[in-house]
């Protein structure tokens, strides 16, 4: 069943209970108050007949009980039965009833209403009343025990009125009710099929924009924006389908450049396994060839060789991290010592380069991390820098804490990089300008594995570049940044100092002789 039609007939049943049971209750409500008016005017037409009675019985009775008790029962019945469509009763001890009115029941059947009433009347109680049903009619009962002297006998003084006009005035309104249910229920449908049309009609949109989409059509999207859940239903499903379009662009260009990677990296391998087969074949046909000439042919081949492996470790690494199939061993880690060994480390490159190298980092900079792996980090874009920077120029590494966590900040003179290379340079399989990568030896997968390596420890990485000067960002969560995000220092690890010795001090200047 679609949801315009369970939408429908709920509103519908919605409609038609409250219909009724409202209906239902003001009719009874209306209906008990005007039985409850009746009864009250019976029980007090009752206490008139009673008082009538007991003032004509004590004015006759020196003339004899039996004659006041006659003179008061006329008396009082003649005054009552004035009173529109009542009667009225005496009931004596002996199975004598007199009546009087317009009712004209049966004898019998009065006095079997009454002794009903009689019997069901509570110990010392005087009066007893309530409504019978006699045929197809209702009749209001009322009682009173009456005795007009200590010397008379008990009398019952009865009022019988009937009430069949509040009943059938009750059927008449009922039947009137029911025929205008039918019309607000004919009215509240029509209402409610058009209430569910209206609501239903952005779902019915976004259904069929979703087939259009499921279809191929990814350009379409939910037209509906109202202020209410649904408009913000589409507002979602737009935004989802964005994701999704994105997501799939997004595959698109990963896998075009996965294959111009796989292009680029069987001509970054071609190119040095080309030149080792054409040395060792050389060798192979020239077995006269100098020994001098031979060593400098067996040594080209040994580099191209060397820097073949290089590539292919290069290629598993970058596979690796992709995955993140990797396990960091955090320990805590003094950053300070690290990257002043690191310049140390490098000072023959420095110094082959005409490079000088200054250190600056703020004192007890501690974190937690896998250290071989960040070191690989900062040693790769030290390297980089190395590698692209001018000659006879100072590169720059500094450290500080900044709103919690550590930013570390390698700075070198060099050509500018373009603008829209600054984020290319950290893509998985961003292919390195051929001229570039021959120039300096790298495949340009070392920046991706940077960046891989800095999200798995929580940290981003960011390039900038003006005329003159690159500069690399590395940000990193400090050390009490960690500990607080985790729990406590009991609860992260536990965790062993790795202790740095390297010759340079902090903030030593490294450079070449």
């Amino acid at each position: 069943m679609k949801f315009t039609h369970k939408l429908f007939f709920s509103i519908t049943a919605l409609l038609t209970a409250a219909f009724m049971l409202f209906g239902s209750f003001m009719l009874f409500s209306y209906f008990n108050r005007m039985l409850e008016r009746e009864t009250e005017q019976g029980k007090r037409e009752n206490l008139l007949f009673q008082t009538i009675y007991d003032m004509v019985y004590q004015n006759m009775e020196k003339y004899g009980a039996e004659f006041a008790g006659i003179q008061a029962g006329n008396s009082a019945t003649q005054r009552m039965t004035g009173q529109n469509g009542t009667e009225c009763l005496i009931l004596e001890t002996d199975g004598t009833i007199t009546l009087e009115g317009s009712l004209k029941l049966p004898q019998d059947e009065i006095r079997s209403l009454a002794e009903e009433m009689i019997r069901t009347m509570d110990p010392g109680a005087d009066q007893v009343y309530g409504v019978r049903r006699v045929g197809t009619c209702y009749y209001l009962l009322s009682i009173i025990t009456d005795q007009a002297t200590d010397s008379a006998d008990t009398v019952y003084l009865g009022i019988l009125k009937d009430l069949s006009g509040i009943y059938e005035e009750r059927s008449n309104m009922m039947r009137q009710y029911g025929i205008a249910l039918a019309g607000l229920l004919v009215i509240g449908g029509l209402a409610a099929f058009l209430l569910s049309r209206y609501l239903t009609r952005p779902i019915e949109q976004l259904n069929r924009t979703a087939g259009r989409i499921a279809g191929g059509d990814f350009e379409k999207r939910a037209v509906y924006q109202g202020t209410d859940e649904i408009g913000e239903l589409s507002r979602s499903f737009n935004r989802m389908t964005d994701r999704l379009v994105r997501q799939m662009e997004e595959k698109e260009l990963e896998a075009k450049q996965k294959e111009d990677f796989t292009a680029a990296f069987a001509h970054e391998l071609k190119t040095p396994l080309t030149s080792i087969v054409a040395y060792l074949t050389m060798l192979e046909d020239h077995p006269d060839m100098p020994e001098e000439e031979r060593k400098a042919y067996t040594h080209i081949a040994l580099e191209k060789s060397i820097r073949l492996g290089e590539l292919i470790n290069e290629f598993f690494d970058i596979t690796r991290y992709n995955l993140q199939n990797i396990e960091l061993e955090p320990v805590e880690i003094d950053l300070t010592m690290m990257l002043e060994q690191l310049a140390d480390e490098l000072y023959g490159v420095l110094q082959e380069k005409k490079l000088t190298c200054e250190v600056d980092v703020e004192e007890e900079l501690m974190i937690y991390g896998d250290p071989d792996k960040l070191a690989r980090v900062f040693d790769n874009i030290l390297r980089n820098a190395i590698a692209y920077c001018y000659a006879d120029t100072e590169i720059r590494i500094e450290a500080k804490m900044k709103d919690g966590d550590i930013e570390i900040t390698f700075t070198n003179a060099g050509d500018k990089i373009p603008g829209d290379m600054l984020q290319t340079i950290f893509e998985k399989f961003y292919r390195v300008d051929g001229s570039r990568s021959t120039g300096t030896g790298g495949a340009g997968l070392g920046l991706a594995i940077a960046k891989q390596i800095v999200e798995l420890h929580g940290g981003r990485i960011l390039a900038k570049s003006d005329d003159n000067r690159t500069q690399f960002v590395v940000t990193l969560p400090s050390k009490e940044k960690t500990e607080q995000k985790e729990g406590s220092e009991d609860e992260v690890h536990t965790h062993r100092r790795l202790a740095f010795r390297g010759k340079a001090g902090r903030g030593k200047r490294v450079q070449s002789k």
